[in-house]
């Protein structure tokens, strides 16, 4: 009896992506293993929430402070506000997803746009049809590869579903990279790409087993790696070679990393009584 190909499997062999695997792996051991993740696990997760969302609204233009995102209760505000209130709306509404995602993965982006987009897109919640304009005023650095057509949207978006529900023998790392690559080239939505693309990147890696509390945010190591390595990184992706790939796959991993670090530090932090 054939079997259908698993068109991730051969990522995880591209040069590079092996060691990147394998370093986010010992880093998300080591934090997971440290004495204060054993007895304050949630209080990490939700500032791992925190730090996560307020990575995401910097990628995507709203370059606020972490603790301005901590004070603030009023996000209704200007275009900045607004994007930091969609940021922390989806950070809280992907963990809500994680057991719809791997039988309708479609439903999951709806539902995550909709959060995001709230009553700002009258057309939330659903892919983008043809000729309609993608409008992401803070996001879409000079350098983002052409938008493609809705047909195309709609194809790529069937085959990533595909993919999802059928389950891959890829490492986490990699399935999170593909799902953030392609949904942050395809912009399937009229707004709110980006923060989708990257809530969708945190529920693979919790959903997968790889990050179960939703402690290591990556949105926060896409944030400090920078705008510019992001798009450079992003392009990679879109170009759809081999080389690219990798580089996609070893950034994202390397936000990992960095995700891993900040919680790290707020582990320390609290273990010594100044959190």
């Amino acid at each position: 009896m054939s079997t259908t190909p698993d068109p991730l499997a051969p990522l995880g062999a591209l040069p590079g992506v092996p060691e990147a695997v394998d370093s986010v792996r010992k880093a998300v051991d080591r934090v997971y293993g440290h004495r204060v993740m054993r007895r304050r696990s949630n209080e990490i997760t939700s500032e791992a929430a925190l730090r996560g969302a307020r990575g995401s609204a910097v990628l995507s233009g709203a370059e606020w402070a972490l603790e301005e995102v901590r004070r603030r209760s009023d996000f209704s505000g200007d275009a900045e506000a607004r994007v930091v209130g969609a940021a922390l709306r989806l950070t809280a509404e992907a963990g809500q997803l994680l057991s719809i995602w791997r039988q309708s993965p479609l439903r999951v982006l709806a539902r995550l746009h909709l959060v995001a987009a709230a009553d700002s897109d009258a057309a939330a919640g659903r892919p983008r049809l043809a000729g309609e304009p993608v409008d992401e005023p803070l996001d879409g650095p000079s350098s983002a590869p052409a938008l493609p057509d809705a047909e195309e949207v709609a194809g790529r978006l069937e085959g990533l579903s595909r993919i999802v529900v059928a389950g891959s023998s890829a490492p986490a790392l990699v399935l999170a990279s593909v799902v953030h690559g392609e949904l942050a080239v395809l912009r399937p939505f009229g707004s709110h790409n980006g923060l989708v693309a990257r809530a969708a990147e945190r529920i693979v890696l919790v959903g997968s087993g790889l990050d179960p509390k939703s402690v290591c945010p990556a949105e926060a190591g896409h944030a400090e790696l920078g705008r510019d390595a992001y798009a450079t990184a992003l392009a990679g992706y879109a170009s759809g070679t081999a080389e690219g790939l990798a580089a996609w796959i070893a950034h994202c991993g390397k936000a990992v990393e960095l995700g891993v670090r900040e919680s790290t530090a707020v582990c320390e932090a609290l273990q010594r009584g100044a959190a």
